[in-house]
């Protein structure tokens, strides 16, 4: 049966109601599933009224020590656990995990080149513990994976959530056929940005480059479609992006746009 690792991000994990919408459709998708989650916006409201500033270069956050002691408890624990409990309020035997649990997501710190980082890993893929994933859902249990990862010493390490879902998806394709599940507060990559019905129903590498020259596709939405394009070139089965709302039709290819 086939696998679904699902992301879940964007503006729908601080929305209690749409939220809940999307975990009550997740609980009840059947076969084996994977959901993964970021909260970044969380991490930052909360980081605000205990006085640490988000920095970002690029759009992507600089994780120093402050900031990674947030992040470790607002995604391992605030974040997760509340995910966790109310998947098993709809009736899905959920079990929460960091990198740091069982090892399933080992990583390496990111190495300083024209930016420092901080605390960023980088997942060593050939190290994902797929035995403990696999293990996990053939005992009908959904693993809810929090943004992040181990390193060598002992330390969690912050790590984007498209990426994970990307590694996670990747290494247990080579167990079992796998279908990625990008979900946001879009109906999918649009041709126009203002335009909601503008979505672009299929996309590879070569209309990627095409649409990314054209200024189609731009800032956040770029390493997004680069982690779907390498998790089908990698062995994934197949990507979908689109609206939290419509998970249903996500994963049978109804809706949002598709990367083959």
């Amino acid at each position: 049966m086939e696998l679904q690792v699902i992301k879940i991000g964007g503006n729908i994990i601080d929305n209690e109601l749409k939220l809940a919408s999307f975990l009550q459709t997740f609980a009840a998708l059947p076969g084996p599933k994977i959901l993964v989650h970021g909260g970044g916006k969380i991490a930052t409201e909360i980081g605000r009224k205990l006085g640490i500033e988000p920095n970002y270069v690029d759009g992507r956050r600089i994780t120093d020590k402050p900031t990674l002691d947030l992040v470790i408890m607002v995604y391992g624990g605030l974040l997760n656990k509340n995910i966790v409990a109310k998947l098993q309020a709809y009736g899905c035997n959920a079990i929460g995990l960091t990198g740091a649990d069982g090892a399933v997501l080992p990583a390496e710190k990111r190495a300083v080149k024209s930016v420092d980082y901080g605390y960023v890993g980088d997942i060593i893929q050939q190290q994902v513990n797929t035995m403990l994933l696999q293990m996990l859902v053939e005992q009908n249990m959904a693993p809810v994976l929090a943004p992040l990862t181990l390193d060598r010493g002992g330390s969690l390490l912050n790590t984007n959530a498209d990426t994970i879902a990307q590694a996670v998806a990747t290494a247990m394709s080579s167990l079992m056929p796998v279908q990625l599940v990008y979900c946001f507060e879009k109906r999918g990559v649009l041709m126009d940005s203002a335009d909601d019905n503008s979505v672009i129903s299929s996309i590879n590498s070569k209309s990627f480059s095409e649409l990314v020259a054209n200024g189609v596709i731009n800032e956040g939405m770029i390493p997004k479609l680069e982690n779907a394009l390498q998790a089908v070139q990698a062995g994934v089965r197949k990507v979908m992006i689109g609206h939290a709302d419509e998970l249903g039709q996500l994963i049978t290819g109804k809706a949002g746009t598709c990367i083959s």
